[in-house]
């Protein structure tokens, strides 16, 4: 056997493979002989059709089957005597058989190679939030939201009401549109941004009286729109007491009294925001890494993460993209960012390399130890089996080596801690 590569481009290669009639023909040999014996043709019986005419009818097929099993065979030992590193599935691009020679074809991407760049230099900013008791009564507070009731009110509407409403849309002078009314509309100030014109309209309007709502347009070429809301209704939402008989009911006796129960919300806003400032710390790490190593990228990987990024949209909208949503342009619409992953997937895999990082059944085992002193509930041992079972092995190996990836990166840089407000915004989160 004969093997020529050719560097095509950083992440390309071509390749030709050239087989001896010692190499290919036994195969060959077995295959015509395979279809003789089966091969159908009128006026012949089974298994007697003439040479010629079985080369005739079947001999292209043929020779492009043992062209394919010819070059999944020699092109994997190839690869590994080559140190080769495919990142696409070798496709064959032509074969020829010549007498005693065959002659294949290959293209194939490869994982580009690079140095890592010196990390020591670079620094960081991790947030350090602090749950102290106003963040604590907030976080109480959005629970017992969850539990109060609305009651109507004889009052003008308040920034947190809500206010129900007929909405009728306005002609130019004024006029109900005919067909363009919405009964009981219910419209929570609360949620609505402060400079909406529903909300600036409606805010102190009492039950019974009317407000005219100008909705100006968001682009140039867009007509203003106006609307007339008849409030029948203005609800304020009461809160329950917080007490030692309602944490029981909410929480299903699950603690007993208020204090018990702050003390878990403490530790619940500490775990979530540890967890957050963490993640915040590694996402800005690996853009870092990502920004620092302008690596092509193989088109095959870029296509996966694509893929993955569209299934992923879709099972959070239920399955399938909205109506009117071009998965094609969707796709497309999703390169950039499967081509920051895909990047991030080489560095990091460089990072492993050069640093010998590896997960040996030791650290499985800690893992799966540490992962049940979270939970009593849940046994070490038990973890272990399910971890080292074929179905998630891959997967907790993949999640150590990140962890290792990123603890070895958070050594070689500096990280400086910031006291960070908990953002508002998360108290829905949790």
């Amino acid at each position: 056997m004969q093997k020529n590569i050719r560097n095509v481009s950083d992440i390309e290669q071509e390749l030709e493979i050239v087989l001896t009639g010692d190499e290919f023909k036994p195969e060959l040999e077995q295959e015509f002989e395979e279809a003789r014996r089966s091969v159908k043709l009128k006026g012949f019986r089974q298994g007697h059709v003439p040479a010629s005419m079985l080369k005739r009818f079947v001999g292209p097929s043929i020779e492009a089957s043992v062209a394919e099993k010819m070059a999944s065979k020699h092109f994997s030992a190839i690869a590994e005597e080559e140190n080769i590193k495919p990142a696409s599935r070798a496709q064959i691009d032509s074969f020829n058989f010549d007498g005693d020679t065959l002659t294949i074809r290959m293209s194939y991407e490869i994982h580009p190679e690079f140095e890592l760049k010196d990390l020591a230099g670079y620094s960081f900013t991790q947030a350090e939030y602090i749950i102290d008791d106003d963040v604590i009564d907030r976080e109480i507070g959005m629970i017992l939201k969850g539990h109060g009731t609305l009651v109507s009110i004889d009052e003008p509407a308040g920034d947190t009401d809500t206010v129900i409403g007929d909405v009728a849309k306005l002609d130019a002078e004024g006029q109900p549109v005919e067909g363009q009314h919405n009964e009981n509309h219910h419209f929570n100030l609360e949620y609505l941004p402060a400079e909406n014109p529903f909300r600036v309209a409606l805010a102190g309007k009492k039950t019974g009286e009317s407000a005219d709502v100008t909705v100006e347009p968001k682009d140039e070429g867009d007509e203003t729109v106006r609307y007339r809301v008849d409030v029948k209704e203005v609800k304020r939402l009461e809160l329950p007491e917080l007490n030692d008989e309602l944490i029981k009911e909410i929480t299903g006796g699950r603690f007993e009294n208020v204090a018990d129960f702050k003390a878990d919300v403490r530790t619940q806003l500490e775990q979530h925001f540890n967890h957050k400032a963490e993640q915040d710390l590694l996402e800005a790490i690996s853009a870092k890494m990502i920004e620092e190593h302008e690596v092509p990228t193989p088109k095959a990987m870029v296509h996966s993460f694509q893929n993955m990024l569209v299934e992923n949209a879709k099972r959070q909208v239920g399955g399938k993209l909205p109506k009117g949503l071009d998965e094609r342009e969707f796709l497309e619409a999703m390169k950039p960012n499967a081509e920051k992953h895909a990047r991030w997937l080489l560095v990091s895999q460089k990072i492993a390399q050069v640093n010998d990082l590896n997960v040996s059944d030791d650290d499985i085992k800690a893992y799966a130890e540490k992962e049940a002193e979270k939970n009593p509930s849940l046994k070490s041992e038990e973890l272990l089996g399910t971890y080292m079972s074929t179905e998630f092995r891959d997967y907790i190996v993949d999640t150590i080596l990140k962890e290792k990836i990123y603890d070895l990166l958070k050594s070689k840089v500096t990280i400086t801690k910031a006291v960070t407000p908990v953002p508002a915004h998360d108290e829905n989160e949790m």
